[in-house]
Parts: C-alpha cells; structure tokens; sequence
C-alpha cells in the first residue's frame, strides 16, 4: 500500500524578495505569500488530500491554512518539519555574510554541509530529523494522500536523503523548492520515490 506525501514550501515571505535566508525566525508572509497559499487551497480542493502537516512556524501554518478550510481539516503541526537554523546568517544574505567571512561563505559554496554557517544547525542532523518525520507522517497515513507545508532548505536536504543524493549536493540538485508549489513523493515498502518536482499552484512562485 503506497501514500502519497505533497510537499509544498510556504509562500514567499517579507525577506523573500532580497533572498535572506529566514530559517528558525518567525517572517511573515507578503500579500504576494498569501496569494500564493490561496492558490494552494484551491489546488487541494481539486486534488483533495486527506490530512495536512504543516511545521510550526506561521509562515508554513498561514500557507497550509488555505487547503484546511477548503478540505474542513485540521492539520498536525511536526516540529521535526522546522527549517533549519542558520545561525548568524539569519535575516541576512549570503553576499552580506560573504562580506564579512569571504573564507566561511567559500566553504559553505564549496560543501553547505561540511562547512555550515556559524552556530547553525548541523545539516545531517537536520536531514535525519525531517526525514524521520516524513516516514513518520508516511506510516501514519497508509493508502491516503497528505500535504506536507514545509521548508526550503530542510525538503531539499531530506529530498537527498530519502533518493540517496549526497547531502553535500542538495544546492546543486535541488537549487530551490518555488514558493506554494508541489513536489510528490510515493511511499512503499519503506521505499521513497519522487514522481513530481515544483509543479506550481498559482502563476507567480
């Protein structure tokens, strides 16, 4: 019996447009976000699922909100589903931090997960523990259809996880999940197998 996980990272956010990088802080969404977790609800009343997991940062819970009032349910917030911490590099660019540190911001080019940024969370911790939660979210929903509203950095690293990609390599591979869009995972037998990658659910993401 195989389930279906829909993946989506939550809309654009206030930092979005200069590409700062967000991770554990609390960041609105633009009315450009709002639009596009609107476009996710209708999205998922043309394609019903059958649960929603969201990560607990309001971002990822305003974007999922849409598709639960279409679908009348209630989702199951996962902490495990938080984006990664980026340490100092939080609200800021990686030109700004590579004014500062040239040397760290190069290594960071060179491996994201040898060489993270400072005080940030360990990637392959953060990837064990996402992945972990698909699995769980996975095995808590045999046979049904589930969205999971998410992170940018944290779905690509547990994207290489489950395909068996370098971790090192999820930059490189998956450059960016769009903004509301669906990447669709089939789960069987313990087996995870991505049938769709960044299909948009509104015109802009």
């Amino acid at each position: 019996m195989s389930t279906t996980l829909l993946l989506a990272r939550h809309g654009q956010t206030v930092w979005h447009a200069e590409n700062r990088y967000a991770g554990i802080s609390d960041v609105a969404l633009t009315d450009t976000g709002v639009a596009q977790a609107e476009a996710l609800g209708r999205w998922a009343a043309a394609h019903p699922v059958d649960a929603i997991w969201t990560s607990p940062l309001s971002r990822a819970v305003r974007t999922a909100a849409p598709a639960a009032r279409a679908l009348d349910l209630t989702p199951h917030t996962e902490p495990a589903l938080t984006e990664c911490d980026f340490g100092v590099v939080e609200g800021r660019t990686l030109a700004e931090f590579e004014a500062e540190n040239p040397a760290a911001a190069q290594a960071f080019r060179a491996d994201p997960v040898a060489n993270p940024f400072p005080e940030a969370e360990d990637p392959t911790a953060a990837a064990t523990r996402g992945t972990a939660a698909l699995r769980h979210i996975a095995a808590t929903h045999p046979g049904q259809r589930v969205l999971v509203v998410a992170h940018n950095s944290l779905l690509r690293l547990v994207l290489c996880r489950l395909l068996g990609i370098p971790l090192s390599e999820y930059r490189r591979v998956f450059p960016r999940l769009r903004n509301a869009a669906v990447s669709e995972l089939r789960s069987q037998g313990g087996e995870m197998a991505l049938l769709s990658l960044n299909v948009p659910c509104a015109e802009e993401n």
